[in-house]
């Protein structure tokens, strides 16, 4: 009996992966993302995502999609990898809150939107770029390089050289002074580490004699009242 030849299988299509493969990295909102995170976990590491946001966004995506939030990131197609980018960029669309948006009642636009990732860094730059034009307080507080939002600046945030750095530092340098030179240049003395004469040692030579010390001169004793008559 004659064997039928073998028939080729066909061969799986190059350069996608299968559903079962699960890719190592992902892109997202252009940040590069473990693809063993799942949905929820992946959404944090975004540059304007917080958990709060993530979980929202995580349940509408479920919604509408269809996309467990326990699904891993990396084992998603590329279809559905836009889905999840559609939510990202317009979240307020989808029916997130306003109150969770970082960019509500825009003064270009008036409306409520959402910035994440490279987009937040060059809003939140211009935005400061501004208040420094308009020289608002915040923007003069932010020119100089102090603190805008209230907080203390007697112990933190302190640049530059304060009252209290310099006037430690001259009490260093006239304690070191006082420890190496004493009474100051020319000054011959035990500090200065010149010996004190011994006593009852004769003066040396052309030195003048000291002074012998002369005795007090008694109190000269007042006159008697004269008596009256």
């Amino acid at each position: 009996m004659a064997q039928q030849p073998k028939q080729n299988a066909p061969k799986a299509q190059e350069g996608k992966p299968k559903a079962s493969e699960a890719i190592n990295i992902v892109r997202i909102a252009g940040r590069d993302i473990n693809g063993k995170y799942d949905i929820t976990a992946a959404l944090r590491h975004i540059k304007g995502i917080s958990s709060n946001l993530a979980n929202a966004i995580s349940l509408l995506i479920e919604k509408n999609f269809g996309i467990a939030p326990t699904t891993s990131i990396g084992s998603l197609e590329e279809d559905k990898i836009e889905q999840v980018e559609s939510v990202i960029k317009e979240p307020g669309k989808f029916g997130v809150p306003a109150f969770m948006l970082n960019r509500r009642e825009d003064a270009e636009t008036g409306t409520d939107a959402h910035f994440v990732g490279t987009d937040l860094i060059v809003k939140t730059k211009q935005d400061m770029d501004s208040s420094i034009k308009l020289q608002s307080w915040i923007g003069y507080r932010r020119q100089y390089g102090q603190r805008v939002r209230g907080q203390r600046t007697r112990s933190t945030g302190r640049t530059g050289e304060t009252v209290g750095v310099t006037k430690k530092k001259i009490q260093e340098e006239a304690k070191k002074s006082r420890a190496s030179g004493g009474g100051g240049p020319g000054a011959a003395g035990p500090a200065a580490g010149g010996a004190a004469p011994a006593a009852g040692a004769a003066p040396a030579a052309g030195a003048a004699a000291p002074a012998q010390a002369q005795p007090a001169a008694a109190p000269q004793a007042k006159p008697a009242k004269e008596e009256k008559k």
